[in-house]
């Protein structure tokens, strides 16, 4: 259930950021209000560039893929080694990114408003949910 529940977040978030490539600007009202609400950098007043959303997209819906196979689902038939190496690292990456949004230095960086407010309450502990979720998936296929 981890792995289908995280796959679908995954999933998720993986089609927001198509929607945001195609152009996109919810949850603002334009590009500098969305660009400020989901990317949060200082002074930033447009979107990135449509092809890193896309990238984006990519490794997230790579990342639902993962989760699938980590629970037993599709991709589960890739070599036991492999699959703890990528569930490690994605639990790191996103466990990562969940610790930084909470640190001065990634304030500094990304201080605009409503991100910052957004970042500590809804995007940080995502990732961390996130991370412990593939942490979970690695840890229980390592020792099934």
């Amino acid at each position: 259930m981890v792995g289908s529940a995280l796959a679908a977040v995954l999933a998720a978030l993986a089609s927001i950021h198509l929607y945001w490539a195609a152009g996109g600007v919810w949850p603002g009202t334009d590009q500098k209000s969305c660009a400020r609400a989901v990317a949060g950098f200082r002074g930033i007043d447009r979107m990135p560039p449509p092809s890193a959303a896309v990238a984006v997209a990519f490794v997230l819906f790579v990342a639902a893929g993962l989760a699938l196979a980590l629970s037993g689902g599709p991709g589960s038939a890739l070599p036991a080694s492999l699959l703890l190496l990528l569930g490690v690292g994605a639990a790191i990456v996103f466990l990562g990114r969940g610790i930084a949004g909470f640190t001065p230095a990634w304030r500094r960086l990304t201080p605009e408003m409503p991100f910052a407010r957004n970042d500590v309450r809804w995007f940080s502990p995502l990732c961390l949910g996130i991370g412990a979720g593939f942490a979970l998936l690695t840890i229980r296929g390592t020792f099934a």
